[in-house]
């Protein structure tokens, strides 16, 4: 659910649709797995559509790119950079030591580093904004942490899970080239070439991806339903390990590297918040639908998440507004008086 560029400044329409986009997304995708665990026998038969439903999720975000999202990086070239390697280094590195530390299976253990070496998730652009972050750094990192896929999801899959299972990188480069990178190139050339037809719809694009998104879970746990009931919890615990110390660590990274409140709250949601859809769709086509449960548990765990931790931001990020304000107006004084406050 990539965004156009959006800013904090923008209208109460703009935050309202953002809310209402990740509050019904997540319950969506909820619904979609329950289903899939309920009758099993009605959507196992999904699976070989997984890729095709991925490339339409990574086409409708082609479609509200623009040349802007790459004139940032090439303004902000240091700043994206910080948001790509950590990234690429922290949700890779969480997803094998949290795998280690668990003691997880074969098959599950590859699922979380494979959800982990995946890209920024489509949907971090829409939580930064809630959060009051740097959407351009955000819109940034994610658009070319998605560009770089191909060169840095298979070969730090077969480097991590490697030892857990077969890994045939070449196929997997493949494999993204065709489901992320095309549909991506294919959307923004419709973008460039129809704008103006393509801007009448773009408030459509958010929800055909939510619905994508929602039968590939749907998919995945069909193929998995069997050996669900005794993997839910282990996989609920790594997933929301993996994404929580993936949010901490992001917006640490922010921080260290001194890019400033709004810039390390969008590097929270950068690293912590992945392309599931993606991962499902590797796991899927790689290992095994239960390789590709964690990446389903993951799709509705980080929005969640995602949504809470903005709001959280949102109101330290207005409160700190309002004491600068404050300060502003009284001069020292009022920043001594205030000193006391909670």
């Amino acid at each position: 659910m990539q965004n156009e560029q959006i800013t904090p400044d923008q209208p109460g329409s703009d935050d309202k649709a953002a809310r209402r986009a990740v509050t019904v997304f997540p319950v969506l995708v909820l619904a979609a797995g329950a289903a899939g665990l309920l009758a099993p026998g009605t959507f196992a038969g999904w699976g070989g559509s997984v890729p095709y439903l991925l490339g339409v999720v990574m086409f409708c975000m082609g479609l509200t790119m623009t040349p802007l999202d790459f004139k940032g990086v090439a303004q902000r070239p240091w700043a994206v950079a910080i948001g790509l390697v950590a990234h690429y280094v922290i949700m890779p590195g969480l997803g094998w030591v949290i795998a280690h530390a668990l003691g997880l299976p074969p098959q599950l253990a590859a699922g979380v580093i494979l959800v982990g070496c995946a890209p920024s998730g489509t949907a971090s652009n829409v939580v930064t904004f809630l959060a009051r972050g740097d959407v351009a750094l955000s819109v940034s990192v994610a658009t070319v942490s998605t560009v770089l896929a191909p060169l840095i999801t298979p070969p730090l899959t077969l480097l991590l899970a490697g030892t857990y299972l077969p890994v045939d990188a070449g196929s997997m480069v493949e494999d993204i080239l065709k489901t992320v990178l095309l549909p991506v190139v294919g959307g923004l050339v419709v973008r460039l070439v129809a704008g103006r037809a393509v801007d009448r719809i773009l408030g459509f694009m958010p929800w055909l991806s939510s619905l994508a998104i929602a039968a590939i879970v749907c998919a995945v746990v069909a193929g998995s339903a069997g050996t669900i009931k005794s993997a839910a919890f282990t996989v609920l615990v790594a997933v929301v390990l993996h994404n929580g110390l993936g949010l901490a660590l992001g917006y640490g990274a922010g921080k260290l590297t001194r890019l400033g409140g709004p810039a390390s709250r969008a590097m929270a949601f950068e690293v912590g918040m992945q392309n599931s859809g993606l991962a499902a769709s590797l796991a899927t086509a790689h290992f095994s639908p239960l390789a590709a449960l964690p990446a389903a548990v993951f799709s509705v765990w980080h929005n969640i998440s995602g949504a809470l931790v903005a709001a959280w931001m949102a109101h330290r990020a207005r409160r700190e507004d309002q004491a600068c304000a404050a300060r502003a107006a009284g001069g020292p004084a009022a920043g001594a008086a205030g000193a006391g406050q909670p």
